[in-house]
């Protein structure tokens, strides 16, 4: 009586195979809006960033995304603008570095 509960093992699978295939959905929608909205010279751009910053790639791919389905964008966008967009958010998440310095009094030190 090792394991048990086999039936539920294959379900799990089912199941994992369907999250999948929605994922795989979800993603070939995804591309398919960004083809329609994005010019191929700034898809050609995104997908480079992807490349060296995912993170920050998909951030701006669920910017421009949610943008065409507001319906704020209502042409292809170039890749002028979509530098122009990267350089916005750049501004927006950088953190100017903090430097605090402290200095330790030494005994000998007098404030008289």
């Amino acid at each position: 009586m090792g394991k048990g509960g086999g039936g539920a093992n294959g379900q799990n699978k089912e199941q994992q195979q369907a999250q999948e295939e929605q994922k795989r959905e979800a993603e070939e929608r995804r591309q398919m809006l960004l083809a329609r909205v994005l010019s191929s010279e700034a898809r050609e751009r995104l997908s480079r960033i992807a490349l060296v910053k995912p993170e920050k790639a998909r951030s701006v791919e669920d910017l421009l995304i949610r943008s065409a389905q507001m319906g704020q964008i209502t042409e292809k966008v170039s890749e002028e603008r979509l530098i122009a967009l990267l350089e916005q958010i750049n501004e927006q998440t950088q953190k100017a570095p903090k430097v605090t310095i402290q200095r330790r009094r030494s005994v000998l030190d007098d404030d008289d």
